[in-house]
């Protein structure tokens, strides 16, 4: 008789994000009136930029001529685009083949799928709090996991502990769900453990276009050593609004080698094997990102997120509240006021003012007592959000 995964009886009740729709959902029956300001899930609200989307267009078109029409696309990505992806690592000192450089639906997509090169048992380390589709994706497969907590002593930004067993590691910079980067020394540390170990670090660098401080890292790759022990997986959803587009690349590089084997080779035979590769319209859209005019586009739609940031922080500042993120980052985590608990301060902004966060439980237990602030609405909202929260938590904080 043919069993199921059992593992995914392992997984928690309630996902996240599912929960808190649970509970808008009941917000609403009881007062449907009521208007709602959403700082929780991080999905963004300004438009694709008119480059991309004069490339969709024309992609569209050629689809329509017997010229210019594109079927089947290569699995591990159109040529056009892995090249523009490189060059703009290059413009930032990294260099990197084309051909190391694997076009995705997204980061999403390729942290479930990329553990496929991984043999069982397989430990997983993780930072606590953590984004839970990390844990969700190593439950799924029955990897053993470690979280390495975090808080206010590190900054929420965790180093190896020594007596940690690991084989893959997770880090996501600039971090979800809080805000933290780490700078160049701190993720050179990694990187040595890494090495010393034989482990392979998953980096998530979804939010690297939000950093604004010259001296922070973008890539894992301009860490001296990372080629031999890195992935690192990005998206164009919060750089470039392609959260309902879907569009992502993954960068491996040819030295990272396990027991003879490539990677990057065994990523070149699963995408062949399990894909038929992204849509010739997508990937027409995301080389737009890359072009001069692009990447000024995207950035005048960021700067919109960073004055959002910039509204919350300002009002935490004049509260009092201790909070991280905010710049570097799409997120501020904040410290619940009070002692108050993650999930009863999300009752209290729902019930009182109407403005939806993320409770920090819901990433890990270090979480527990944290609140976590999307800078991804509208700066209408932002503001009306940012005047609401200090009118009700100045009697709290």
């Amino acid at each position: 008789m043919l069993k199921p995964n059992m593992h995914y009886a392992e997984l928690r009740d309630s996902y996240l994000f599912a929960r808190i729709g649970a509970k808008i959902k009941d917000y609403q029956k009881e007062h449907p009136e009521a208007r709602l300001y959403r700082l929780g899930i991080g999905d963004v609200t300004r438009p694709l930029c008119p480059a991309v989307i004069a490339a969709l267009h024309e992609a569209v078109d050629d689809q329509g001529s017997f010229d210019r029409f594109h079927g089947y696309m290569p699995e591990c990505g159109a040529p056009f685009l892995r090249e523009a992806i490189a060059s703009h690592y290059a413009a930032r000192g990294v260099a990197l083949s084309a051909d190391e450089v694997f076009v995705s639906g997204g980061a999403s997509d390729e942290l479930g799928d990329i553990t496929d090169l991984f043999a069982h048992p397989c430990r997983a380390l993780m930072t606590d709090p953590t984004y839970p589709a990390y844990m969700d994706a190593s439950v799924m497969a029955g990897r053993e996991v470690t979280r390495l907590p975090a808080g206010e002593e590190n900054g929420f930004l965790p180093l190896p502990d020594e007596s940690a067993e690991a084989d893959l590691i997770y880090l996501c910079s600039p971090n979800n769900p809080t805000g933290a980067v780490y700078d160049r020394e701190r993720l050179k540390i990694w990187v040595d453990y890494a090495n010393r170990r034989g482990a392979v670090i998953l980096f998530d660098a979804a939010y690297e276009a939000f950093i604004e401080d010259s001296t922070l890292p973008h890539s894992i790759f301009e860490i001296e050593g990372a080629r031999s022990c890195a992935i690192e997986i990005c998206s164009l959803s919060k750089t470039a609004g392609f959260t309902g587009t879907r569009l992502g690349y993954t960068v491996i590089p040819r030295e990272l080698v396990r027991d003879g084997m490539c990677l990057r080779d065994m990523w070149v035979r699963n995408r062949t094997t399990k894909t038929n590769g992204i849509s010739y319209i997508l990937q027409k859209g995301g080389a737009a990102v890359f072009t001069e005019e692009g990447q000024r586009q995207i950035f005048d739609n960021i700067r919109v997120y960073r004055e959002n940031a910039r509204v919350l922080t300002e009002t935490f500042d004049r509260l009092g509240a201790w909070y991280i993120g905010g710049k570097n980052a799409p997120y501020v985590w904040v410290k619940c006021p009070a002692g108050m608990d993650s999930w009863s301060f999300f009752d209290l902004l729902l019930r009182e003012i109407g403005v939806i966060g993320t409770p920090g439980e819901g990433f890990g237990a270090s979480g527990e007592g944290y609140f976590r602030f999307s800078t991804f609405g509208s700066p209408e909202d932002t503001r009306e959000a940012a005047s609401r929260l200090e009118r009700l938590l100045k009697q709290y904080y």
